[in-house]
Parts: C-alpha cells; structure tokens; sequence
C-alpha cells in the first residue's frame, strides 16, 4: 500500500500510544511503520519468507514483534487488541471470523478488503456474517483507490470497521 494511503488508514483507526495492534498480512510493513510512528505496540503477522525477511530488515523486534503465522490459524492476544490491517482478499472471511470467534477479545478492526465484501459484511450478506458479527457493528469507512496498491488490483477497496458494542 501507498504510504500516504497506509497513513490516511491508520489515522482513521485511531490508534492511541500503547495500543496492541495486529497487522495481520503485513507485507513489507506499510501500514506497520504508522502504525508504530502512532506509538501502537504492533505485532505484525506475514506468511511469506521474502515478506518476513523484509519486516525483520525494517524493523527488528523492537517496537515490532512479526510473527510467521497462516492468517486461519492464528491464535488471538488473549487480551483486548486492536486489529488495523490489509490482509490478502481471499483470507477476508477466514480472517473476520477469526476475529469475531467467541471468546475473541478484539475491540476495534479496520480492515482494507474488497469493497463487494465489505458490503455483503455490513449487510449481514456473507456467509455467517449474522452468527459471528454478534456484539459487534460494522461499517464502511473510507474508500481506498486501487492506485494505493501495487499491483493494483482489479476490485475496488474500502476499510471495513468493527467495533465491540
């Protein structure tokens, strides 16, 4: 993602210093660099080895921590956390239902997905969206253009936001 994109993002999600942020799908880190700049504690999780390897370069563990995890099967802060992410488009419904899983402990997500998903989300449209999207609203955020990406891909993109009730 752009990094003006990635700040635009981070900026709506309003992340406070000493917030715990997952970035889940954090490629090379452009949404983890403001995310950090935010004073967020930030665990970035990839699964890619270039993509790792480029995260670690960047930034070490400290103030990071990358994880090396497949997006389905990642285990969850068993405390409150935040999400602000742009995970790859084919893991969107593996991924919000991670999150909204009982017993989660997410407080707020601001995911980047495909808008078509998104919508479906916030209309209770996608499968299962009723069962695990109780307790929580969601709703569309800001548009972000397939210019903010490269490649660019071939749908449009919206930041989908959950928020705990």
């Amino acid at each position: 993602m752009d990094p003006r994109w990635a700040e635009r993002v981070v900026a709506d999600a309003e992340v406070s210093p000493g917030d715990l942020v997952l970035d889940l799908g954090a490629g090379t880190g452009a949404l983890t660099a403001p995310l950090v700049a935010a004073g967020a504690r930030v665990i970035a999780v990839e699964m890619h080895p270039g993509r790792l390897e480029a995260l670690r370069r960047r930034f070490g563990d400290d103030p990071v921590t990358i994880v090396r995890a497949d997006l389905a099967d990642l285990r969850l802060p068993r405390r409150p956390f935040r999400v602000v992410a742009s995970p790859p488009y084919g893991a969107t419904t593996a991924v919000l239902s991670r999150l909204l899983s009982r017993g989660s402990r997410l407080v707020r997500a601001d995911l980047v997905v495909e808008r078509g998903a998104a919508r479906r989300w916030v209309e209770g449209r996608a499968p299962g969206a009723g069962r695990w999207s109780r307790g929580h609203q969601l709703e569309l955020g800001r548009r972000v253009p397939r210019s903010a990406f490269r490649p660019p891909p071939r749908v449009d993109s919206v930041v989908l936001r959950i928020t705990r009730r």
